[in-house]
């Protein structure tokens, strides 16, 4: 398959990895210290981002929608990435902004696509309508063993009391196909997708990633 890379003059980078590996935190950290360098950085989010994908999110993370089947979770995971990138990534990078962002399309290659059993083909094929072709530059897979994942989502939805807690909530045998597919989407992308040891402590991951991003961002 041949994707074509959008031409523009900012830094896309992306941040993956299961639920409770800490890229929430690590991202925020990153923008912290670009901001600090004096660079222009959109901080953004999936399912998430603009006004109209917060709606969206609401209903795709919602505990309560547990009849939502997996073709309609891929459409609107989609629906919320076509605004998403219409509305704040590409202006941003035709800027000439860095944009950094939890989660994009790799996500729904490897929860939905791998996950839900729907095929990497249905994904690529709404991939090129909601994205044209918009790829990351750099893409962060913080990676952390399965158990502590969940458990820190968990006790993370426990001390909220988070009712958007419907992906943490799946199968553990679902969330070990995911762990297995983001690994093998690595394997495949060794240049654009970086593995970071998340089971470390924040400033370690932190550090890492730093030495990834500074060759992106210098």
């Amino acid at each position: 398959m041949v994707v074509l890379r959008m031409a523009h003059r900012g830094t896309f980078i992306t941040f993956e990895g299961l639920d409770g590996c800490g890229k929430s935190t690590q991202m925020r950290r990153l923008a912290v210290r670009l901001r600090k360098m004096g660079r222009t950085v959109l901080e953004t989010a999936e399912p998430g981002g603009t006004p109209i994908g917060l709606k969206v999110r609401r209903i795709l993370l919602d505990s309560a929608n547990r009849e939502l089947s997996p073709a309609a979770e891929l459409l609107l995971y989609f629906a919320c990435r076509a605004q998403n990138v219409d509305e704040w990534i590409v202006p941003a990078l035709e800027r000439g902004d860095i944009v950094l962002s939890d989660r994009f399309t790799d996500s729904s290659l490897v929860y939905q696509g791998i996950g839900r059993g729907l095929g990497v083909e249905p994904v690529m094929a709404l991939d090129r309508i909601a994205c044209r072709g918009l790829v990351p530059g750099l893409t962060l897979l913080i990676d952390i063993d399965l158990e502590t994942g969940l458990q820190r989502a968990h006790a993370r939805n426990r001390r909220e009391n988070e009712i958007e807690s419907r992906m943490d909530e799946q199968a553990v045998e679902f969330h070990r196909i995911v762990s297995g597919a983001y690994q093998d989407l690595a394997a495949r992308e060794p240049e654009r997708i970086k593995v970071i040891d998340g089971g470390r402590t924040m400033a370690a991951v932190e550090r890492d990633i730093w030495e990834i991003v500074a060759r992106y961002v210098s």
